[in-house]
This record gives C-alpha cells, sequence and structure tokens, in this order.
C-alpha cells in the first residue's frame, strides 16, 4: 500500500481523548485524528517524530490523520484502517501460502451474532469445492523493550472484549464446517516472533488458545514500513508460552 500523497513529518506534542493528537508541525501545532482506539502503549511518547497524512475534504472535522510514529529506533504503522485491506491484497497476490487459491475474496462480510467478517474466501465447484474461509484480521504494534527478551509483537495493547466475542465466533465457523484463519498484522518491523500480551488481556489469551484447540489457525506476519509505503515483509512464529 502506497500512502497517495506525501506524508507529512511533525513531532508528537500530546495524545488525548485517544483519537485527538497535537502535533507540531511547519512551526505550528495542528490537532490531528488518531484511527486507534488502543492505548499505543510505547507509541503515543511526547516528542516522538510522527508522519501524518493529510485530506482535502471539505467535510472532515480534522484534515490530517496520524500515520506512523518513531518509536525504539523504527517506524511504526498505528493507523487501524490499513490492516484489513493490507491483508486482502496480500491475499489476492498470493503472498500469505495458508490464504493463496481462493477465486473469490469478499470483505466486511455479515456472520455470527450481528459481526462481520474482515475477509471471507471461497472456492469453486471445479476446484473441489473447499470449505469457505473466514478471516480475521488484527492490527498489532506493541513491543515492550523491557518484557521478556524485548522481541516480541503482542497484542493487545488494551482489554477487548470484542476481540474475544471474535475468537468465539471464528470457532463457531469452524464447527460448522468452514476454515477459521486470524491473522495478526505487525505494523512495525523490529520483531522476532508474535505472542499475547496475557499480562493485559487475559481472557483475550485463554480465548485464543481455546480457539485455536477448536481448529481456529492463526498466522503472523511483520511489515516493511516507509515514509512512501507499507507492505507485507515476512511471516513471523507465533509463541503461545
Amino acid at each position: 500500500m502506497r500512502f497517495p500523497t506525501p506524508l507529512l513529518q511533525g513531532r508528537l506534542v500530546r495524545r488525548y481523548k485517544r483519537f485527538l493528537a497535537d502535533v507540531e508541525l511547519s512551526g505550528e501545532v495542528v490537532t490531528a485524528h488518531v484511527p486507534n482506539s488502543g492505548t499505543m502503549i510505547g507509541v503515543d511518547a511526547p516528542g516522538s517524530a510522527v508522519w501524518l497524512s493529510r485530506s482535502d475534504n471539505p467535510n472532515r472535522k480534522l484534515a490530517h490523520t496520524l500515520e506512523l510514529v518513531e518509536a525504539d529506533g523504527t517506524l511504526v504503522g498505528v493507523n487501524t484502517a490499513h490492516p484489513n485491506g493490507l491483508v486482502a491484497a496480500a491475499i489476492a497476490a498470493g503472498t500469505i501460502p495458508e490464504l493463496a487459491g481462493y477465486p473469490r475474496l469478499r470483505r466486511e462480510v455479515k456472520y455470527g451474532k450481528n459481526s462481520r467478517i474482515d475477509v471471507l474466501l471461497e472456492d469453486d465447484a471445479q476446484n473441489g469445492g473447499r470449505p469457505p474461509v473466514y478471516v480475521e484480521v488484527k492490527n498489532v504494534h506493541l513491543r515492550r523493550p523491557g518484557s521478556g527478551d524485548g522481541l516480541g509483537a503482542e497484542f493487545p495493547d488494551c482489554v477487548t472484549a470484542r476481540g474475544a466475542k471474535h475468537l468465539e465466533e471464528m470457532a463457531e465457523m469452524v464447527r460448522q464446517g468452514a476454515r477459521a484463519v486470524m491473522v495478526y498484522l505487525v505494523q512495525r518491523n523490529d520483531c522476532a516472533y508474535f505472542r499475547v500480551a496475557a499480562d493485559i488481556d487475559p481472557t483475550y489469551d485463554a480465548g485464543l488458545r481455546r480457539a485455536r484447540e477448536s481448529g481456529v489457525e492463526a498466522v503472523c506476519w511483520s511489515c516493511r514500513i516507509t515514509p512512501e509505503a507499507i507492505e507485507l515483509d515476512r511471516p513471523l512464529p507465533i509463541r503461545m508460552d
């Protein structure tokens, strides 16, 4: 995914009310939209270098959107609106082996109890009619240098009841004969593996363990990030220890 227009580099003054950030940009302070509902642990430090996109849409209340933050010496993508599109494009290109070869890809399809699946993959009868694949995408940007060996990408960065609900619904799809795959997309490139932040959300940790025992699959990919583009880079192992 290439950013449609050049990003603007600034300096984070503060993030507040979850969805707002004040950023020093070209000698003035602007208020930017923060498209991330999490706590953004480690990527919201005042003084951090940040990159903003700018919209010319006159109907928007805020013209600027926070896209990237420099943390621990690397660029981190914090816009949670991007992962679904990144993963869908990677699936279409055959980049993710576990999800390759399905001729039909649909996004935001209703399923379960008043939910929508991020990506639904479907096969043709002439290909053997493989079961549909329900793909749930989670954005990951948390890495805690002082936790363990400091090399793990972690999810979530706050309690996520919605995420736990999705795991239960994915397990139900498996029971009904479909495949279900969790894709954890790490929007940074300085991690060696993925794990659940069980100390932050033990319920999600337990839920993922149950889901995997029920047949829900899980894969993780890190991203290569520049101020010009974000793209999938390499798979990461998943640790459940």
